[in-house]
């Protein structure tokens, strides 16, 4: 992949940036290569090394990626203060806002293994979500705003509260065809700072339409029979 897909890539999911050079600005960016430094010293066992890139990394960016965590193309963080967990793996494609930790649980075992989430290919996760434990977020799900999430979500599943449960928004199942800031597909506008409350209105919208169709159903059947 080269660096200029890449930050196409961004640009095609940030509307901020009026130039391939300002998204060189991005803490995100540089995070990701600092990290892609760290986890080949890793992967070579240079444990000491990959930490001291890790740490410089943080100090610079304020996103911490363990060296042990493995990403997959076009890993989009949007502003910063993320932490990613050593046994964490990201697919293809994946967009993660700002406060955002991909954190681990202790296993009862004792035994390290695998303790951190994997985020598949194409899932968005909202600002200030937590997502916990060697959990699978499926392709193309959305994980809403400061949603603590425990348990695997479904691919194209949108997520919201805490504990974090599906929703009936719309959108989720079909891929869209163009990318859906914040994860949010029901409004074209909105400050993502309240994006929870954009997903409930929507959940709420989703109801009363559902609502709407058993009646015209129940209207109907009372038709026939009269």
């Amino acid at each position: 992949m080269s660096l200029l897909t890449y930050l196409d890539s961004i640009r095609a999911r940030d509307p901020a940036p009026r130039s391939r050079a300002e998204i060189l600005t991005y803490p995100g960016v540089w995070a990701l290569g600092w990290h892609k430094v760290a986890h080949r010293l890793f992967r070579a066992r240079l444990f000491f090394l990959a930490r001291c890139v890790n740490h410089f990394s943080r100090a610079t960016t304020a996103i911490d990626i363990h060296p042990g965590a493995t990403i997959g193309r076009n890993f989009f963080i949007d502003h910063g203060f993320v932490v990613i967990g050593e046994t964490a793996v990201i697919g293809d494609n994946v967009t993660i806002y700002q406060c955002v930790t991909l954190g681990g649980t202790s296993p009862d075992n004792g035994v390290g293994g695998k303790r951190h989430p994997t985020i598949a290919d194409g899932a968005i996760i909202g600002s200030g979500a937590q997502v916990l434990g060697p959990i699978t977020v499926g392709e193309r799900a959305r994980v809403g705003a400061n949603a603590v999430v425990t348990r695997d979500v479904p691919e194209g599943a949108v997520m919201v509260g805490i504990p974090a449960r599906p929703t009936m928004v719309e959108g989720g199942q079909a891929p869209e065809r163009r990318f859906v800031p914040y994860g949010t597909p029901c409004s074209e506008m909105f400050d993502p700072a309240t994006q929870k409350v954009e997903l409930l209105r929507c959940e709420l919208e989703a109801m009363r339409k559902r609502l709407d169709v058993l009646l015209d159903e129940q209207s109907e059947e009372r038709r026939n029979r009269a």
